[in-house]
């Protein structure tokens, strides 16, 4: 019975146990769904009916009531995205549009007047006003200077003494060979012989077929020509001190459009002509012109924008021109003159002449017809040059302030705008100049104005190396400079510069101590060397000695001189103020030499004399007998 109870107790126990899990799991059910209604509610996102694009889809709980405001509301606070409207996304693009449109409106009308800011304002920058003035008033000299804006920017003397050589071809006959240099010397009737490289030898002018076969590397110069042998040659650089003027077989005759070179397949077109297209267009007009087998050519940088007409007339006159060239070189002995290039006049129109040169303005009628006829060369297009006749009462260089410009051409030192300045000091070996910073390196910052000074400096000193013509290797020295920046822009405005020169130019970049070296190209002789001579007084190095050094230096030559034995005395001739200075300041000297050496001396101002002059004679005793 007991057992039976308790079994009865334990059912009903596990009855109410059931109840009660199955309460919790409905409770769990409800809980679950309406978390999970919940979730759909603020979820659900908008969708547009078939039938009505602006209807709502309908949100219920999970009894299937409609849905309330608030519920709405309580959606649109968790973030639900509201529906478009249409008609605001239409209103909202148009206003954008307008917006875009008004941006692009200010846009293009700051453009525009950006424009015409840049037309206005190159209307108010005027052209270079380019002249070329010419000075042939004197038949001893003759002087042009090409000046833009009053500044002279080229200048190009020469006079009777002094007459430029370069481009001259001369028969000249070989009078020595140096194996151990590998050059020759040639004598071409200038009085001092020619200095002919072995590379510079032509080929035709080889005396073995054999050698004529080979690399010229390959041989040697004493075995492919020899001594007395004529050739036509050429001045390729002038003669300068002792240094004869260099001479090579290659010839070429130049023009104003080509220059042609006889003996030679080259063909090519001026590096300054940089347009592709219009080196095409003149390749093409040579290629149908006819020319002789064995003539090169070199296209010049004149010859831009040039018709085929012009440039065939000017290959015709070259051609002619060096048929008689060599007819005359066959006839005459040598050495002889075989052709002289042209005056300087004609030279400097036909290497410098541009159709930016609004003005040429000459001093003599014979001038103005020769530039005149140069003119009437030119196709029409670059025919737009003045020509005029100067006919002022003042000399044609003062009339447009250059005299005192070229004068400066002459002078060491040449001042910069910011007070600063350079000096060029030409030498034997090179050309060394020298930047100084002057009063400007007075100003507070001073790294600033070192780098002003230097940047003038790398203008002007082009602008005084086509001046000057200086050539070979020219050093500069900067101020120093501390700022890797300053220093890249010194080196790009030296090259800039540089752009203007003719002549082939190779610089380098300034090194740690401040240097750059400069390799330009001689095109002919100095300016300073066609109108000035070596200094008879110091011989060229710009200093002379003291008169206290000349007369001591006097005083022991004399008495070495009368301490020999057969000497009885001494005659000295002597510059005024060396001789004042033994007679009186060394009087006592020459009294002891006297008495001492048995001679009797003789000291003789002469007025005559410079500074570096001197004679002392020395007298021996009648018979050689001793003293």
């Amino acid at each position: 019975m007991a057992a039976r109870n308790t079994i009865e107790r334990q059912w009903g126990r596990k009855q109410e146990m059931s109840k009660l899990v199955d309460n919790l799991l409905g409770k769990l059910g409800q809980l679950k769904r309406k978390v999970m209604t919940d979730t759909e509610t603020n979820n659900a996102i908008p969708i547009e009916s078939s039938g009505n694009a602006g209807a709502k889809e309908e949100i219920g709980d999970s009894k299937g009531n409609k849905p309330a405001v608030a519920a709405d509301k309580n959606v649109r606070k968790q973030g639900r995205p509201r529906r478009k409207n249409p008609k605001a996304k239409t209103k909202a693009t148009g206003a954008t549009a307008q917006k875009d449109t008004a941006k692009k409106s200010q846009k293009q009308q700051k453009e525009s007047m950006a424009a015409k800011s840049e037309k206005d304002t190159k209307k108010i920058e005027k052209e270079p006003v380019i002249k070329l003035l010419i000075n042939a008033e004197e038949p001893e000299e003759c002087r042009i200077a090409l000046i833009e804006d009053g500044r002279v920017e080229s200048f190009h003397v020469t006079t009777v003494v002094h007459e430029q050589t370069k481009g001259n071809i001369y028969k000249g006959r070989v009078t020595a060979i140096e194996p151990n240099l590998q050059v020759a010397f040639v004598d071409i009737g200038t009085g001092k012989n020619g200095f002919l490289p072995f590379s510079e030898i032509h080929p035709e002018y080889y005396t073995s077929d054999k050698a004529a076969l080979k690399h010229w590397k390959d041989l040697n110069i004493q075995d492919v020509i020899k001594k007395g042998q004529e050739m036509l040659v050429q001045v390729v650089k002038e003669a300068a001190g002792t240094k004869g003027a260099s001479v090579t077989t290659y010839l070429s005759l130049p023009g104003r459009f080509l220059v042609v070179m006889p003996g030679s397949d080259s063909h090519g077109i001026s590096r300054k002509l940089e347009d592709e297209e219009e080196r095409a267009k003149l390749r093409t007009m040579m290629s149908s012109l006819s020319i002789p087998e064995g003539i090169g050519y070199i296209i010049r940088t004149a010859s831009k924008d040039i018709t085929k007409t012009s440039l065939n007339k000017d290959l015709g006159y070259l051609l002619r021109l060096w048929n008689e060239t060599k007819k005359r070189g066959q006839a005459v002995p040598s050495p002889a003159l075989i052709y002289k290039d042209q005056n300087i006049i004609a030279k400097v129109l036909r290497d410098y002449y541009t159709p930016d040169i609004q003005e040429i303005l000459v001093d003599t009628q014979e001038s103005q017809k020769q530039v005149m006829d140069f003119l009437k060369l030119l196709p029409t297009k670059q025919r737009k040059t003045t020509v005029r006749l100067h006919q002022g009462s003042r000399p044609i260089f003062n009339q447009y302030a250059v005299e005192d410009q070229i004068e400066q051409i002459y002078q060491p030192v040449v001042k910069l705008p910011s007070g600063g300045s350079i000096v060029i000091n030409p030498t034997e070996a090179l050309v060394a100049i020298d930047v100084n910073s002057g009063r400007t390196a007075k100003d507070k910052n001073f790294n600033e104005t070192i780098f002003l000074v230097n940047m003038e400096a790398a203008t002007e000193l082009a602008r005084q190396l086509r001046l000057r013509d200086l050539g070979g290797l020219i050093v500069v020295d900067f101020i120093d400079m501390r700022n890797a920046r300053h220093i890249r822009e010194v080196e790009k405005e030296v090259k800039a510069s540089m752009k203007r020169d003719r002549a082939k130019v190779d610089i380098s970049r300034i090194s740690k101590f401040g240097l750059m070296q400069i390799s330009r190209q001689k095109l002919g002789r100095p300016i300073e060397m066609g109108s000035y001579h070596v200094c008879e007084y110091c011989q060229g190095r710009g200093v002379t000695r003291s008169v206290e050094t000349q007369s001591l230096s006097y005083l022991r030559r004399i008495q070495t001189g009368v301490a020999h034995n057969n000497v009885v005395g001494a005659r000295c001739r002597m510059p005024v103020k060396v001789a004042q200075y033994l007679l009186n300041n060394k009087r006592e000297e020459l009294l002891e030499m006297e008495k001492n050496y048995g001679a009797q001396i003789r000291i003789e101002p002469a007025p005559e004399m410079t500074p570096a002059d001197h004679t002392i004679e020395f007298i021996k005793a009648e018979n050689g007998s001793d003293k």
